[in-house]
């Protein structure tokens, strides 16, 4: 007993997840670890058997009878605890460790479990925070308001009258914790030793969901993810983050500002406030995009009871346990992913995947490029828009089951957000599409940012080959035109940024065939309106026929080739957009010495065009 007491107190202060430290805690307790391994593996165990008697048997064919499979294993990990809770939220993300069928349950796993005595919870929180209950709230209800693996709410209200939810951590959770992730990450270190066929590093795996448990147990290190994320959303005036309380706050104990709001999937609540729910969806699919590829720092858990809305008509956030981060290069190879999808060119998709960490630079891609092809075509076929989102990815899951992927824990959690977010817009509308709805935020992204990364992507995306791909470029600022605040300067900008960059030499081309014919145009009406002036016999013979076939062939030259025309129609359907800007970047034109180069091939054709034409009308005058 004296033995256990020792291990749970070194257990209760390790506040960093350390494998070292853990299995010198836990290895010289053999009794207190065969104990535990009893209580886990005999049931893992039997159930395993059960699983392989009914592949030997073909039981699993059976799609009805592989999902309550599934499920079973899904309850047994509720039944195990916390750290198997979690281990199952990770696995759900891993579509390289786990068949489709399984992952769909995983999916769903939820971590509410039954709270916990409310005496402990109250000695919990005057221990840590040195003073008694009736000194740090006017009221604290005892029975809490919801429970999760790692701790419980209570509501009350402090000595000021604001009222508060005190987040209370679970008694022992910290050494129930360790003790499992240890016998869990010896168990993967003997299966990656000894089981040839699992390519994914199942210990880094365990050691990443170790590092995240421990990070999501500290509620000072959540304290300091709501105040960052609030910082981060300060000037969006739909999101909402509660107040911490930082006096009433340690590593077991967190209080925080106490939100009435209704959850997002209460229709019905939603509707009574006066508020419409698709409008919230769509805010926070705005705002988690611009977690993941602006901030890069990210909700990784906004299930349904995380996201409120109030009665101002804000999306509220709460719990901010789990919480990632993405370096700006994935950030961006992100979205350089998505135009390569979009273009269709799975070379450079699988190479996406190589810089992105998914595979590793020595493994050969040339099978998986008709893999990608035959995944996303059809897919691709029907529109960024009409995309779904869920079966894509099962799709894809299929191709990394069957390939040498390994996802990266920062993937694995944004795809999770993804997912649950999906889930939670569908049940609004039905018909949703997360990726129709991500879109324009890429479309945007590419367009603004001036990240030269992002500046290359935008090249790739509006161009075959040599050749300006209008039809994109409407496509894109279509879709951007969709978020809120674009900056048209920008755009303009960007578009100019293109004109005179080595690869717009082509589109250079056709601005100065598309000015020359513009102003030959003109020339040939004054040369036209002075000819009907003359008499006829002064006229050189048939020169007003052709005149007038030149009319209508230049004017439907300009129609087909004049990208000025061609870009003002576009951004015309831009909420905001004048003329006078593009007149206004006339002075910055000029600068450019390609614009002069520009103008030179300008009067040279021009007189070029002048001269045939003045040796064609003598001609035919003679």
């Amino acid at each position: 007993m004296g033995e256990d007491l020792g291990d749970f107190i070194e257990a209760a202060g390790l506040l960093e997840y350390d494998p070292a430290a853990i299995k010198k805690i836990y290895s010289g307790n053999p009794i207190r670890l065969l104990k535990r391994i009893w209580q886990t593996l005999l049931p893992i165990g039997i159930f395993l058997i059960g699983v392989l008697i009914d592949k030997f048997f073909g039981v699993l064919k059976n799609e009805d009878k592989a999902k309550k499979r599934a499920k079973e294993f899904t309850d047994l990990l509720v039944q195990l605890g916390p750290a198997f809770i979690k281990a199952g939220q990770a696995l759900s993300t891993r579509p390289d460790l786990m068949p489709g069928i399984v992952l769909n349950e995983l999916s769903q796993l939820q971590d509410q479990l039954k709270g916990f005595d409310s005496e402990l919870a109250l000695s919990c929180i005057e221990e840590d925070l040195n003073a008694k209950i009736s000194d740090l709230y006017q009221e604290l209800d005892k029975k809490p308001f919801s429970a999760a693996s790692l701790g419980q709410v209570h509501r009350g209200v402090l000595k000021t009258g604001e009222q508060v939810a005190v987040k209370v951590q679970r008694p022992g959770l910290r050494e129930q914790i360790t003790l499992d992730l240890y016998i869990v990450r010896n168990i993967c270190i003997w299966i990656n030793a000894n089981i040839k066929f699992i390519r994914s590093d199942l210990v880094a795996l365990i050691d990443e969901l170790g590092k995240r448990i421990f990070e999501e147990m500290d509620y000072l290190n959540e304290a300091s993810n709501a105040e960052r994320f609030k910082k981060l959303h300060e000037n969006n005036p739909k999101i909402a983050v509660p107040k911490i309380y930082r006096k009433y706050t340690s590593r077991r104990v967190l209080t925080m500002e106490w939100i009435n709001g209704v959850k997002l999937t209460d229709l019905n609540g939603v509707k009574k406030l006066g508020i419409d729910p698709n409008e919230l969806v769509k805010v926070g699919v705005d705002c988690s995009l611009q977690q993941l590829l602006e901030h890069g720092f990210f909700h990784a858990d906004p299930h349904p009871g995380n996201l409120l809305a109030l009665n101002n008509g804000k999306l509220c956030y709460l719990d901010f346990g789990m919480m990632s981060e993405v370096e700006k290069n994935s950030r961006n190879g992100l979205i350089k992913a998505v135009v390569h999808l979009v273009n269709k060119n799975f070379d450079k998709l699988s190479e996406d995947f190589v810089t992105l960490g998914f595979l590793s630079e020595s493994v050969n891609l040339e099978p998986i490029v008709p893999a990608f092809e035959s995944v996303f075509t059809d897919a691709i076929e029907m529109g960024v828009g009409k995309l779904d989102f869920k079966s894509v990815t099962d799709d894809l899951s299929g191709v990394m089951y069957k390939f040498p992927f390994r996802v990266p824990p920062y993937y694995a959690l944004i795809i999770r957000s993804l997912i649950t977010l999906e889930g939670i817009a569908l049940s609004v509308d039905p018909n949703f599409k997360i990726l129709g709805a991500a879109y324009p935020y890429f479309a945007k992204r590419l367009i603004e940012d001036p990240d030269p990364q992002l500046r290359h992507s935008l090249r790739e995306m509006l161009f075959d080959g040599k050749l300006f791909n209008w039809e994109r470029l409407e496509e894109l600022i279509d879709s951007a035109s969709n978020i809120e605040n674009i900056d048209i300067n920008n755009i303009l900008d960007q578009i100019l940024d293109f004109l005179f960059s080595k690869k717009g030499g082509l589109m250079r081309d056709q601005l100065v065939d598309g000015v020359v014919n513009k102003l030959d145009s003109i020339g040939v009406r004054t040369v036209k309106k002075l000819g009907n002036t003359m008499p006829k016999y002064l006229q050189p013979k048939r020169f007003r026929e052709k005149i007038e076939k030149d009319e209508k062939e230049k004017t439907r030259i300009i129609l087909e080739i004049n990208p000025i025309r061609k870009l003002i129609s576009i951004l015309q359907k831009l909420p905001g957009f004048k003329r006078e800007l593009i007149l206004n970047k006339v002075g910055r034109i000029i600068k450019e010495p390609d614009a002069r180069k520009m103008g030179v091939k300008v009067a040279k054709k021009l007189a070029e065009r002048n001269a045939v034409r003045l040796v064609k009308v003598v001609a035919i005058g003679n």
